[in-house]
């Protein structure tokens, strides 16, 4: 590696080019390590797949509408849950 290519950081490792990944996915990324994962995408396969299906998944995601419960329902649901098993157990 030459002086200048240690100076800038252009070329990283796999496992930090899927670290960056993932942050890009959350919006979480800097520009500097977009164009670094950006380098990295160019030569590495694998990493182009990660990222793929990382972005696949985030959009399958998005597009589920999935709703979460609330507290209060989760609660309750525990609280049935308890009954029903102590019920069954008598």
């Amino acid at each position: 590696m030459s002086n200048k290519q240690q100076k800038l950081k252009i070329f990283i490792p796999c496992e930090e080019a899927n670290h960056v990944c993932d942050k890009t996915q959350y919006k979480e990324a800097t520009l500097w390590e977009k164009i670094k994962l950006s380098a990295h995408l160019i030569y590495c396969r694998a990493c182009r797949k990660y990222t793929k299906n990382n972005s696949m998944l985030t959009k399958k995601i998005k597009e589920s509408k999935v709703e979460c419960m609330t507290i209060e329902a989760k609660k309750a649901m525990k609280e049935n849950l308890k009954q029903a098993l102590k019920e069954s157990t008598l």
